[in-house]
C-alpha cells in the first residue's frame, strides 16, 4: 500500500504535507537535517520564489562541495580537487561534521536572522557552531572553506544578496517601472500591479518580485536568457484589430481561464490550493524539495546519495527560477486577472463564486494572494516542477514517484468549511504526474494562461537535462 500524507492545517498545505511520511532521526542523514532547517527559515523569513531557488542551491552546493573533499572522485565547484583528502579520512563522522559546518555557516549568512536555530541544530548535532577553522586537515576546516568559497562566488552573482547593488538584499537594481497601475490599464498585454487587501482591513499594491533576476549568474546555463530566444511569444491583443489571429488567442486564452474557474470540481479546487505554495510556505522550489526528501527515505538513501540528490535537485530548479525570472521582466506580460478584467468590463461572467461583472472577476485564491507579484509569461510553477521532476527522474533512474496526499474536508482557505466536500487524496504514480499537476494547478487557480504553463513545462525539462549533465560532470571529477 502507498503511504498516505493526512495535511493536518490548510494554512501549512507546504510545510506539512510529509509530516506522516516513515521517518526516523536516527536514520536520516545530516543533509535532510540541514534541508529541513533551510525549509523552516524559508517559512520564517518569506523569501520570493527566485530567491528560495538560489538558497536551496547554495546551501546544498556547499555541502556538496565540503562532502567532495572525502570522496575519491568528485570535485567541489570552487575548489575542485584542492580540498581533497586521503582515503584514511574519508569516514562518515567526517563527512557529517564537514558537511554540517558548511551548511551551518552558508545558511546563517543567507538568514542572519535565523542564525541561532542554526546554532542549536549544530550543538544539537554535537558540534561547535562558533567553530570558524580554516585548518584543512580538520572536517570543520573543510566544511568552512568549501562554504566560504561558494559564499564568495555568490555574493558577486547578480542577485544582490547584500544589497551593495542597490539599497535592501536582493532589491531590483535595474529600474523597472511597471506600464500599468492598480487603477488603469494602460497596456492589456502587460503585468498590472494590483493592490490587494492586506488581511487587517487595508490594501497593500504589489511591486514586482526580482525584475533583475534574469541578469543572475546560473549554475548550467550560459546566462538567462539562454532559453528565451526559443520561447514562442504569448499572444498580444491589438486594440485596434481584436479580430485578428493575436487578439482572438488572446480572447480564448483569457476564456479558458473563466471557464475553468467557473466550472472547478472540488477535486480541482483542492489541486489549485495544494500546489499554491503561496506566502508561509516554502514555495515551488522547497516543494520539491521536500519530494526529494520523500524519494530518500523511501530509497533508504545514505549521505553519500543525498549530497548528490539535493546538489543535482536543486540547482536544476535554480536555473529554471533564472530563466522564467528573465523571460518574465522580458515580456512583462499580463495576468489573467487583467485581461479578463479588462476585456469583460460590463459583461455578466460566471465567477467560481457565481455571476460577477467582468471587472470584479477574480482567481480562485486566498483573498490576500489573489494573483501573485510578478508578470506571467512563463509559469514559475510549471519550469521549477518540470525541473524538479525530470532530475528526481534521472536521479532515481525511474519515472515512478507513488506519493499521495489526503487534504481533509472543509480545510480550504479559499472556502473554509466548505471545500472540499470531502476528504481528498491527490496521487501521483511518476514525477511527470506531479509536475504536470503543479502546472494545470495555476490554471485551476485562475493565474496562468495555457502558454505560460505548457511552454515552461518543456523548458523546465530542457534546463534540467543540462545542469543533470553538470552535476554528473562534478560527481565524477571531471
Amino acid at each position: 500500500m502507498k503511504p498516505k500524507t493526512k495535511i493536518l492545517s490548510s494554512g501549512l498545505l507546504g510545510a506539512l504535507c510529509f509530516s506522516s511520511l516513515p521517518n526516523s532521526a536516527s536514520a536520516d542523514s545530516v543533509v535532510l537535517d540541514w534541508n529541513n532547517a533551510a525549509l523552516e527559515a524559508i517559512r520564517d523569513t518569506h523569501p520570493g520564489p527566485p530567491m528560495v531557488a538560489r538558497m536551496l542551491a547554495v546551501a546544498h552546493t556547499c555541502m556538496f562541495d565540503a562532502w567532495a573533499a572525502y570522496d575519491e572522485k568528485a570535485k567541489g565547484t570552487r575548489l575542485g580537487g584542492k580540498l581533497r583528502r586521503p582515503a584514511a579520512e574519508r569516514t562518515l563522522a567526517n563527512k557529517n561534521m564537514a558537511v554540517s559546518h558548511a551548511a551551518h555557516r552558508c545558511l546563517s549568512d543567507l538568514f542572519p536572522s535565523e542564525t541561532a536555530k542554526f546554532d542549536a541544530l549544530m550543538t544539537g548535532l554535537g558540534y561547535n557552531p562558533a567553530d570558524d577553522s580554516t585548518d584543512q586537515s580538520t572536517p570543520a576546516g573543510i566544511g568552512n572553506l568549501a562554504a566560504n568559497a561558494v559564499i564568495e562566488f555568490r555574493h558577486h552573482d547578480g542577485a544582490n544578496q547584500l544589497g551593495d547593488l542597490h539599497p535592501g538584499a536582493y532589491s531590483d537594481y535595474t529600474g523597472y517601472q511597471p506600464v500599468n497601475t492598480p487603477d488603469t490599464i494602460n497596456d492589456p498585454n502587460r503585468w498590472q500591479p494590483l493592490a490587494v487587501p492586506d488581511g487587517q482591513g487595508g490594501f497593500v499594491t504589489q511591486q514586482f518580485i526580482a525584475p533583475h533576476w534574469g541578469l543572475v549568474a546560473p549554475y548550467a546555463m550560459k546566462d538567462g536568457a539562454q532559453f528565451r530566444k526559443n520561447l514562442p511569444a504569448p499572444a498580444y491583443y491589438d486594440p485596434s484589430n481584436p479580430s485578428s489571429p493575436d487578439s482572438r488567442r488572446f480572447i480564448l486564452q483569457a476564456q479558458q481561464i473563466l471557464d475553468y474557474t467557473a466550472y472547478l470540481s472540488d477535486s480541482q479546487k483542492v489541486i489549485a490550493e495544494y500546489w499554491a505554495d503561496g506566502p508561509s510556505s516554502e514555495l515551488p522550489p522547497g516543494h520539491w524539495a521536500l519530494f526529494a526528501q520523500y524519494v530518500s527515505h523511501r530509497d533508504h538513501y545514505n549521505l553519500d546519495k543525498d549530497v548528490k540528490l539535493f546538489f543535482a535537485l536543486t540547482n536544476a530548479i535554480f536555473d529554471a527560477g533564472i530563466a522564467a525570472w528573465d523571460a518574465k521582466r522580458a515580456f512583462d506580460y499580463v495576468r489573467p486577472v487583467t485581461a479578463i478584467h479588462y476585456l469583460f468590463a460590463g459583461q455578466t461572467v460566471q465567477g467560481w463564486s457565481g455571476p460577477v461583472d467582468g471587472a470584479g472577476w477574480q482567481p480562485y485564491q486566498a483573498p490576500t494572494v489573489v494573483t501573485p507579484p510578478f508578470a506571467e509569461y512563463y509559469s514559475g510553477h510549471s519550469v521549477f516542477s518540470a525541473a524538479g521532476a525530470e532530475t528526481l527522474k534521472r536521479f532515481t533512474g525511474s519515472d515512478a514517484f507513488g506519493m499521495s496526499v489526503t487534504v481533509p474536508a472543509g480545510s480550504s482557505r479559499v472556502e473554509p468549511g466548505v471545500v472540499p466536500a470531502t476528504d481528498v487524496t491527490l496521487y501521483w504514480a511518476t514525477f511527470s504526474d506531479a509536475a504536470d499537476e503543479a502546472g494545470i494547478s495555476r490554471r485551476y487557480g485562475g493565474i496562468h494562461f495555457i502558454d505560460g504553463d505548457l511552454n515552461a513545462r518543456k523548458l523546465g525539462r530542457d534546463i534540467a537535462g543540462l545542469a543533470w549533465k553538470l552535476s554528473q560532470k562534478y560527481f565524477r571529477g571531471e
